[in-house]
C-alpha cells in the first residue's frame, strides 16, 4: 500500500497544481545528468524519505470469523510514511508558488478515503486498492536535521515541504490457523 498511496497522493496534488507537475521519484535524481534525471526537470518531486511502524497499534490481535470458523492472521502493519515535496521548477519563483500550493491543497485536505478520494483505479497497481484511510500532516524537521535531510540525499537542496502519513495498513492476508467458532456459551451451574 506504499507505492498506491503515493500513487493517489501525486495524482490529487497534481490535479490542484494544474497536471503534469507532479513525478514520483527519488529526489536525487535531481543530480543526474543523464538517464533519470531529465524526468523531473521542472517538476515538483514526490519523495518517500522514511517508514515508520506505528508502534501504539501494534499489539491488536488479527481474529476474523468466516461462517463458523474463527482465522487467526498476523498482526495488521501499521505505518506512517514521510514523504518529500521537493519543488525543481525551471525558476525559483515557480518552485516556491508550486510549493506553496501543495502546502495550501493539504491544508484544505487532510483526510484520505475510498470515499473522498478520486484516483485512477483502471491503473494498475491501483486497480485493487479497496478501502483505505489515512491522515497527512506537516511536519517540520529542525534546521538541524533539515541539514541532516539533504546531506543525506546527497543532492543539491531545494524548496520542499515534509509530510507525514497515517496511517497506512499493510497485510499479506495469509492465515497462520483456524478454529472452529464458539456458537453459545452455557452458564456454569456451580453450588456454594
Amino acid at each position: 500500500m506504499i507505492f498506491e498511496t503515493l500513487a493517489i497522493l501525486s495524482e490529487e496534488v497534481d490535479a490542484y497544481l494544474g497536471g503534469d507537475v507532479i513525478v514520483i521519484e527519488n529526489v536525487t535524481s535531481v543530480d543526474l545528468t543523464e538517464g533519470r534525471g531529465t524526468l523531473v526537470a521542472n517538476k515538483v518531486i514526490l519523495s518517500l524519505l522514511n517508514i515508520q511502524e506505528e508502534s501504539t497499534m501494534k499489539n491488536f490481535p488479527n481474529v476474523s470469523v468466516k461462517g463458523d470458523r474463527m482465522l487467526y492472521k498476523n498482526p495488521i502493519v501499521n505505518l506512517n510514511l514521510f514523504l518529500l515535496f521537493s519543488a525543481n521548477r525551471s525558476t525559483y519563483t515557480q518552485s516556491l508558488s508550486d510549493l506553496s500550493k501543495v502546502i495550501e491543497f493539504f491544508q484544505g485536505k487532510k483526510q484520505f478515503t475510498q470515499s473522498n478520494t478520486i484516483f485512477k483505479r483502471e491503473v494498475s497497481p491501483l486497480n485493487n486498492v479497496g478501502n483505505f484511510k489515512f491522515s497527512v500532516e506537516l511536519y517540520t524537521p529542525t534546521f538541524e536535521e533539515l541539514n541532516f535531510i539533504w546531506g543525506t540525499l546527497g543532492g543539491k537542496q531545494l524548496p520542499s515541504a515534509l509530510y507525514k502519513v497515517s496511517v497506512i495498513e499493510v497485510e499479506q492476508g495469509n492465515i497462520i490457523s483456524e478454529s472452529g467458532a464458539i456458537a453459545e456459551s452455557t452458564g456454569a451451574t456451580g453450588r456454594m
